[in-house]
């Protein structure tokens, strides 16, 4: 998984707390990271329909969607997320032994069935519960 994720979870949740249009500039600072690469995740975002933006002198991104309708794993997949890979594979399939032939096949088994964990649980997840949940936590909380 890439940083991205953290982005625009991040991002979505200061939108919807906020109810307001944000430029990437003001977006960029409440994450801390730069301008261009929230504009590269909310274009992203955008594109998957769970912001809307402005264009102009007060343009910006806006979070327009019910914060208990919008999960993680819309975000996943607006983002393309892979929790679990590896870019190095064990063995060769070439050789005779069923150890070194065989095991890359069974980890990307593995892998792919932690990403489908992960994006199952990830649809248990919205939008208002991370809100909720920084509102509980919050210093001074009386919960």
């Amino acid at each position: 998984m890439t940083s991205e994720f953290a982005v625009a979870v991040h991002g979505i949740v200061y939108l919807n707390q906020r109810k307001v249009t944000i430029s990437s500039e003001e977006l960029a600072s409440n994450v801390c990271t730069n301008p261009a690469r929230v504009r590269k995740v909310m274009a992203k975002l955008k594109k998957a329909g769970i912001i809307t933006t402005k264009e102009g002198l007060e343009g910006g991104y806006h979070f327009a969607k019910d914060s208990s309708e919008v999960n993680l794993k819309s975000i996943c997949d607006a983002l393309d997320v892979t929790f679990v890979s590896s870019s190095w594979k064990s063995g060769n399939v070439d050789t005779p032994c069923m150890i070194a032939s065989g095991m890359s096949g069974v980890m990307d088994e593995i892998y792919g069935d932690l990403n489908e964990l992960c994006r199952r649980r990830m649809e248990e997840i919205t939008i208002k519960d991370i809100q909720d949940k920084l509102i509980k936590n919050r210093p001074g909380s009386m919960e």
